[in-house]
């Protein structure tokens, strides 16, 4: 009877340790953590700072010294090195201060971003920016249906687009103003979160060669 030969301690756990599994792990950490920021913003229409800058920090921290790949969500998986994590966060946090300027989205739905960014990297964010104003937009007519305040929203749409306008007539800079009769807040982290889910579940279905031309230099 032909015996098999036993494995060197620790050889198991080396077996364990692949690319795809530690990326796998890397995913889920941060599924996780935009899933308490979901919790957080729908219960108490907040996200926590330390969620998004310990996530940040960790995710710079996995991009920095983990294996070497394409990014945690590609056909390589591995790590992008911290320059293009750096890159991740700033192109996020770029894109999403104008919204924030605009009131469209809050201050913490935009450190949110920074921190998928941070896991992910530059060309990862562009495509779960673009899901996110994708499924923020049915959310909030869904939203706005559901709570019976649509014909509000259509009011409120209505009365800055003429005060835009009016401004603009009168050769002032166009400002959407804020109105006094709110059709309700959507807790928007929830937008960011499905987002991302969308774009991971693609890259895990193996629509890759859509989001990743590496055309950024290392």
């Amino acid at each position: 009877m032909k015996m098999e030969p036993s494995k060197y301690p620790g050889e198991a756990e080396m077996e364990f340790l692949t690319p795809a599994n530690v990326a796998a792990v890397v995913v889920a950490t941060l599924c996780a953590l935009l899933i308490a920021a979901t919790w957080s913003d729908i219960k108490r229409y907040r996200i926590p700072n330390t969620l998004v800058y310990g996530g940040a920090v960790l995710g710079l921290l996995f991009n920095c010294f983990l294996p070497e790949g394409n990014g945690f969500a590609s056909a390589l998986p591995g790590a992008l090195g911290l320059r293009m994590a750096l890159y991740g966060l700033g192109l996020g946090l770029a894109i999403m201060l104008p919204l924030y300027a605009l009131h469209i989205v809050g201050a913490g739905d935009a450190k949110l971003i920074t921190m998928i960014g941070a896991f992910l990297g530059p060309h990862a964010i562009v495509y779960v920016i673009a899901f996110m104003m994708l499924t923020g937009g049915l959310l909030a007519i869904g939203f706005t249906l559901y709570s019976g305040s649509f014909g509000r929203m259509l009011r409120n749409l209505q009365t800055m687009l003429l005060a835009s306008y009016f401004k603009a007539s009168l050769h002032e800079a166009p400002v959407l103003d804020a109105v006094p009769d709110s059709a309700g807040r959507l807790p928007y982290a929830s937008a960011i979160t499905l987002g991302t889910f969308i774009y991971l579940g693609l890259a895990a279905l193996g629509h890759r060669d859509v989001f990743y031309f590496y055309s950024w230099s290392r």
